[in-house]
């Protein structure tokens, strides 16, 4: 449930679309219907991975270490030593996982896709992980320091994007942080690897989000992916 986010959009035939240098992305008209849905109603015999389980493989020989640096000073100036971070659609742990645990972070993994996990445990087999859909994972029934979500909300519905925003903030604990990437603009696109489509809701809708969920958002920050930054307000 992961990929590299478009994170530079400009306007072609009056239709905002992703400009991308890093992710594997075809931006598609707009008004694509999605074939899981039916009559309104989400097909729950989906693959919960959005497609990523049945391009593990290619996944992981595609993925590189963008955002891993970003993801790190982040965590060094804003996160007291070993504190507790859930990776949210954590994939093989690779390269978002293995900075913060090489940083001496504790980490947990959450992600969708038996594939990637068993990548994931094998290379930190003491990393703790849930092999869940990260809509309804168990994990947010637990209290972290801070969740990174990189490359993920965007592979979601919209309203899967916004219960991601709740269960999060649930989880974190007062003062916790959470850092997740998104186009800063409003825009859809279809993943090359997947064929699915992809849905940015866009920084002002993001914004609502994050103050709707209880978090505050104190930073923004455009690198090779957009970044955004909200914390958990002290109780």
């Amino acid at each position: 449930m992961r990929c590299w986010t478009a994170t530079r959009g400009g306007e072609a035939g009056g239709q905002h679309t992703p400009h991308c240098t890093h992710r594997l992305c075809n931006p598609p008209p707009f008004g694509k219907v999605r074939k899981d849905y039916i009559c309104g109603v989400r097909d729950m015999a989906v693959d919960r991975s959005e497609g990523y389980e049945g391009v593990a493989d290619e996944f992981i020989a595609a993925r590189s270490d963008i955002d891993a640096s970003f993801v790190r000073s982040w965590a060094r100036e804003e996160l007291a030593p070993r504190s507790t971070i859930v990776d949210v659609a954590c994939g093989s742990g690779v390269p978002i996982a293995q900075a913060l645990i090489e940083d001496g972070f504790i980490i947990f993994g959450i992600d969708a896709s038996p594939s990637l996990l068993a990548a994931l445990r094998l290379r930190f087999p003491d990393v703790q992980v849930a092999c869940e859909a990260v809509q309804d994972s168990v994990f947010f029934r637990r209290a972290f320091d801070a969740a990174v979500a990189i490359g993920l909300l965007f592979l979601l519905f919209p309203e899967d994007q916004r219960r991601v925003f709740y269960q999060v903030a649930n989880a974190l604990r007062p003062g916790g942080r959470f850092l997740f990437t998104a186009p800063r603009q409003a825009c859809e696109w279809r993943d090359v690897l997947t064929g699915r489509q992809s849905r940015s809701l866009g920084e002002a809708e993001y914004r609502r989000l994050v103050e709707a969920s209880g978090l505050q958002l104190v930073g923004c920050h455009e690198r090779e992916n957009f970044f955004y930054d909200a914390v958990k307000p002290a109780a």
